[in-house]
């Protein structure tokens, strides 16, 4: 009895000892990269940096023509309005809108006067252009003649 209670403190002694060593050993590398951070290579160290790289790209990854992140058109001046239209709203109040440059300019005035928006600068034409090039009104008319249709005779 006393014999396996001293084979199982030695056991445990040396399980002990084992993880004091891994602790020693991790303690120094952190200490070694803390004090000398090209010890590492490049390539294996991450900085935030380059986190906030990775996601500036998927944030700006276009597809079929719409800015994934925004799901604007992506066509010349989306940048300026995502930079100036998208830091008080979602671009899901401008993809629900549609206007002439009229419209787009009186709202434009509407929230300069009402809402903070400041003062938009040049910028002011490129985004009107853009709002009223891709999202104009839908000009509606009667739909379309109906073609290879299949009549068939009611029956009674």
């Amino acid at each position: 009895m006393e014999n396996d209670l001293i084979k199982s403190l030695k056991k445990l002694l040396g399980l002990m000892l084992g993880l004091s060593f891994v602790i020693v050993i991790m303690i120094g590398a952190l200490v070694l990269v803390n004090i000398n951070p090209d010890f590492l290579p490049k390539s294996e160290v991450i900085g935030s940096a380059d986190l906030a790289e990775v996601n500036m790209q998927e944030g700006d990854l276009v597809k079929d023509g719409i800015h994934m992140s925004t799901g604007l058109v992506a066509e010349e001046g989306y940048e300026t309005v995502i930079a100036n239209c998208t830091n008080c709203h979602a671009a899901d109040l401008i993809i629900q809108n549609r206007g002439s440059k009229e419209r787009w300019m009186a709202l434009i005035d509407w929230m300069q006067e009402t809402q903070g928006l400041w003062d938009l600068g040049s910028n002011e034409e490129i985004i009107v252009n853009y709002l009223s090039e891709y999202y104009a009104p839908i000009q509606r008319g009667r739909r379309p003649n109906l073609v290879d249709i299949e009549w068939y005779e009611l029956k009674e």
